[in-house]
């Protein structure tokens, strides 16, 4: 018999975090642990604002499935016992977790891969007056790939000075669904000029259908449109890329299914996550494995880690070790 515990944890920030939506100064986790009395899985996730979860309602729903899970329900049950979302991940993460200490074996090797590579993560420069962007961006110069958070296309200026402070870093930029198809259409010119390499969802998701035909300069990636493979061939009309969240997915078991999917249709894979701790992190980690773009900085953006976190020197991510997951 397995027993489930979940609880929320709140992780300070170094700095507040601030996208088109809105800013926050901590965030907020729900870590599910699920234990044999030999052996104990965990899984870290993050309520969606965007989508209308809470901590409250992340936790009611990984209460709902406990008979459930506690009664046996492997991975492959989970799917059709929760919705995809933050609750589902955190149980799921945990099962993926169990499950490789009880066979003695990383979860990685679970997943068909015989090693765990390290990774170089961007790294997110929250929305702000340019010179404030500026400034940060200076300070994280010598990292490979910078993410910058715009909200219109009157943050070109950002841009501009975040491109001046840090000439030699790769530049992604997140509108968070803050843009018009026409301000797309001003704007991606001048970031092409500027050398940015990548657009994540510049439209509203109600409203992508725009993109169907759109040659952009600058490719597309899909992040608020894309959950799970449901919205993945709206998403292969529409966008180049597609950002891979285990808390939009619902866990690593939809990720990795999306994945090989969207690598099927010819789509690239940014893999990406909410603010949080390494034991969020380390799962997708495996996902992440050959994408062209990950953005797993959450750690980086706390003023500290879970103890024992990832090892990460400047933005190259370590595989997790087996106290932290998998």
């Amino acid at each position: 018999m397995l027993a489930l515990a979940a609880r929320a944890e709140r992780w300070p920030l170094a700095a507040a975090f601030v996208i088109s939506r809105g800013s926050k100064t901590e965030a907020e986790v729900v870590v599910c642990e699920i234990a044999d009395g030999a052996h104990r899985g965990r899984g870290e996730a993050v309520p969606y604002a965007r989508y209308g979860e809470t901590i409250a309602g992340v936790l009611d729903q990984i209460e709902g499935v406990r008979g459930a899970i506690e009664a046996g329900a492997d991975r492959a049950a989970l799917q059709a016992l929760a919705p995809a979302g933050a609750a589902r991940n955190a149980i799921d993460c945990a099962l993926w977790d169990l499950e490789a200490k009880r066979a003695g074996v990383r979860a990685w090797v679970l997943a068909g891969r015989a090693r765990l590579d390290p990774l170089k993560t961007c790294f997110t420069i929250s929305l702000g007056p340019a010179e404030a962007m500026a400034e940060a961006a200076r300070a994280n110069a010598r990292r490979p790939v910078l993410k910058l958070k715009i909200a219109s296309a009157d943050d070109l200026d950002a841009v501009v000075a975040v491109h001046a402070a840090a000439p030699r870093a790769r530049l992604i930029v997140d509108a968070n669904e803050g843009l018009t198809f026409e301000a797309l259409r001003r704007l991606a010119p001048d970031l092409a000029k500027l050398g940015v390499k990548l657009v994540e969802q510049p439209l509203p998701a109600a409203e992508d259908g725009a993109l169907e035909g759109y040659a952009s300069p600058v490719p597309l990636c899909a992040d608020e449109s894309l959950h799970t493979r449901d919205e993945l061939a709206a998403c292969a009309r529409r966008y180049g890329l597609i950002n891979i969240k285990l808390d939009k997915a619902g866990g690593l078991t939809e990720a990795l299914a999306l994945a090989d999917a969207a690598r099927g249709l010819g789509l690239g894979l940014m893999v990406g996550c909410m603010v949080a701790t390494s034991l969020a992190m380390a799962p997708a980690m495996i996902v992440a494995q050959g994408a062209a773009v990950v953005d797993l900085d959450g750690p980086l953006l706390l003023r500290r880690d879970r103890e024992p976190g990832l090892v990460i020197t400047g933005s190259v991510l370590e595989p997790p070790s087996p106290d932290l997951w998998g």
